[in-house]
């Protein structure tokens, strides 16, 4: 049985929204972009285009928002959203706060309507692989390597280096939901530490060891520092060989073979977001959020020199 395409408003149209977001809706016939929504910015051409999400959803006729702010001010937005009975799709992470998440939660269900906390790097090319290839193996050692440039990525945005902007894990919060989805064991965090520059409220840097329920240690390493080649690996030493995904998890390397296969991380968060709103039901799980807040709960901070772009 076909459905009526779901009418959807993409609120905050900064690069991740015009270079991900606008073609997976295009290119998905399950969806209909019907509005955007931005007090800065270009809209899309033939959409009608809103300077605040209350207009929106006052005059135009939408039955989901996905949410592509800064997490900081995510919350009102999506309340907003819920109590107008829309479905919520949710940019990485889902919120600045766990709380935050589980209360919108309950909203959402509440009202009946979808909340969808996306994981885009978790429909990379390799994860699914990964996840397959690990099952019953016994994992000896892990590490995992996020170092990437921030002026290349996020040039001259502050939301970044404030509160609940998270720093560098905005980008190793991609690492963090990969692994969460494809170890076997639960994961949990050991120890941190947290690089803040002296002009920075969030860190530039981190250094975390993880552990799973077997007490296999997993190191991780963050870093925005990065120039030249950008480094998105995970290896994973194990009983029966080594794994390895690279390029943020796009290419998938174990016994001897290599295998890597076009991005298609947005259409298949918006093809997974589809099926959701079809059934009225959620999905919203925070075990990569709740890795970063653990490192902000339990890491020790030093103060580096100031960052400078």
């Amino acid at each position: 049985m076909s459905h009526p395409p779901i009418r959807i408003a993409l609120v905050g149209m900064g690069k991740i929204a015009h270079d991900q977001h606008v073609p997976a809706i295009a290119g998905d016939g399950a969806f209909m972009l019907a509005a955007t929504v931005s007090p800065r910015g270009p809209g899309v051409d033939g959409v009608q285009h809103f300077t605040a999400l209350d207009a929106m959803l006052q005059a135009a006729e939408v039955d989901a928002v996905a949410l592509c702010t800064p997490p900081q001010v995510r919350f009102e937005l999506a309340v907003a959203a819920i109590a107008a009975g829309k479905h919520v799709f949710l940019e990485k992470p889902p919120g600045a706060s766990l709380s935050e998440v589980a209360a919108l939660e309950q909203m959402a269900a509440a009202a009946g309507v979808t909340l969808f906390a996306s994981w885009h790097s978790r429909h990379a090319a390799g994860v699914e692989p990964a996840r397959a290839w690990l099952a019953g193996k016994t994992i000896r050692r892990a590490h995992i390597c996020w170092r990437e440039d921030v002026r290349h990525w996020h040039p001259g945005q502050a939301w970044i280096w404030q509160a609940g902007g998270l720093g560098v894990f905005d980008p190793g919060i991609n690492a963090l939901s990969i692994a969460t989805r494809i170890w076997p064991q639960p994961l949990y965090l050991e120890t941190a530490t947290l690089q803040v520059p002296a002009n920075r409220e969030a860190p530039i840097a981190a250094d975390l060891m993880l552990r799973d329920a077997a007490g296999t240690q997993v190191s991780v390493d963050l870093d925005w520092r990065q120039t030249g080649k950008q480094t998105w690996d995970i290896t994973v030493e194990t009983d029966a060989g080594t794994l390895t995904l690279s390029d943020g998890g796009a290419v998938f390397s174990a016994d001897g073979e290599t295998r890597r296969a076009p991005d298609r991380e947005y259409p298949l968060l918006y093809a997974r977001f589809a099926e959701l709103v079809q059934t009225r039901t959620s999905e919203c799980d925070i075990a990569p959020l709740r890795l970063v807040a653990d490192a902000f709960l339990r890491g020790r901070c030093e103060t580096v020199e100031d960052f400078l772009e």
